[in-house]
């Protein structure tokens, strides 16, 4: 059976290299080390159903429910051989091969000519203060220490590549916003 990678997908697999782990510890360890930056796991509901396709695919298994006063069952998954081999190859496709993901802000922008080129320089400029503070969270998050310790820089690579994009993001729209200024970008709203 393939199994079409994502990147919830990729982090279950690749947390549950550490060890067996419930849902419930997957998606609190996601939180913890700041993957939810760079994984969708606001709705457990998706945790969940992922967990069943993977298991389903035969890239994970269930194991033994571990049962607690304070919480209810909670059944315990185990990484299969499987599971470890795929996570590998997704891991090396996605490192050395740049795709196409369709953000929605390049396709948005492929439809400003919607807007007069005012109202688009006004969007862009909120878009601008937003990512400058962006920017600045996550600056901090690369500062941020556990136990007084600084954090490895490997745990913190999404967050620097996030950093550089976001910075390279502003200086685009900064350019754009000049050129908007000075009138040497304009066009008539409406449909093409």
């Amino acid at each position: 059976m393939t199994f079409r990678r994502s990147p919830l997908a990729l982090a279950i697999l690749g947390l549950l290299e550490n060890g067996p782990m419930h849902p419930y510890g997957i998606q609190r360890l996601i939180k913890q080390w700041g993957k939810d930056q760079v994984v969708n796991v606001g709705q457990r509901t998706s945790l969940y159903r992922m967990i069943v396709r993977l298991e389903e695919a035969g890239l994970l298994t269930a194991g033994a429910t571990e049962r607690d006063e304070r919480y209810p069952e909670r059944t315990v998954y185990h990484l299969t051989d499987d599971g470890r081999k795929i996570c590998r190859e997704w891991l090396a496709e996605i490192l050395t091969t740049p795709r196409n993901e369709f953000p929605e802000f390049p396709a948005a922008l492929s439809f400003v000519m919607l807007l007069t080129p005012e109202t688009a320089g006004d969007l862009l400029g909120q878009r601008r203060e937003l990512l400058t503070k962006r920017i600045a969270e996550l600056q901090l998050e690369l500062r941020s220490t556990v136990d007084g310790q600084p954090i490895p820089r490997f745990a913190l690579l999404e967050t620097e590549y996030q950093v550089a994009v976001a910075v390279a993001e502003a200086k685009w729209i900064d350019g754009v916003l000049h050129d908007l200024s000075r009138g040497t970008l304009t066009w008539t709203p409406g449909p093409v």
